[in-house]
Parts: structure tokens; sequence; C-alpha cells
């Protein structure tokens, strides 16, 4: 097993259905741009509130890339 080194970059998605769709959604972005993708660890989940109901979820991930 080869040594790696990490690092880490802290998004945050947004979703009206749900926290893992917020999750997904902020993962598919990063994807677009970045390699190597590893892992992640959800660090903070919060929402919006209208009229008395969530209207949509945050949820702050930080996520694990190795370098090249």
């Amino acid at each position: 097993m080869s040594n790696h080194v990490y690092k880490t970059l802290e998004l945050t998605g947004s979703s009206s259905s749900g926290i893992e769709d917020a999750v997904s959604t902020a993962i598919a972005k990063a994807a677009e741009t970045v390699r190597n993708m590893q892992w992640f660890e959800v660090c903070e989940t919060r929402g919006h509130i209208k009229d008395g109901k969530v209207a949509y979820w945050q949820v702050t991930v930080k996520v694990g890339f190795t370098l090249e």
C-alpha cells in the first residue's frame, strides 16, 4: 500500500429535497474540476425556513483528495 497525501476542500451544497441531495450536489459540482476525490466528512447541517416549513437544506462538507 502506498502512502497518500490528502488535501481537503470545504464545500457547501444546498437542496430543497434533503440533506443527502445537498451533499451529492456539492460533490458533483466539485467533480467537474477536482480529480482524485476519495472521501467526505459532513461538518455542518443547516436549513432555511419559509412560511413555517423547511424550504431547503444547506450542508457543509470537507472533501479529501489525493495529490498527484
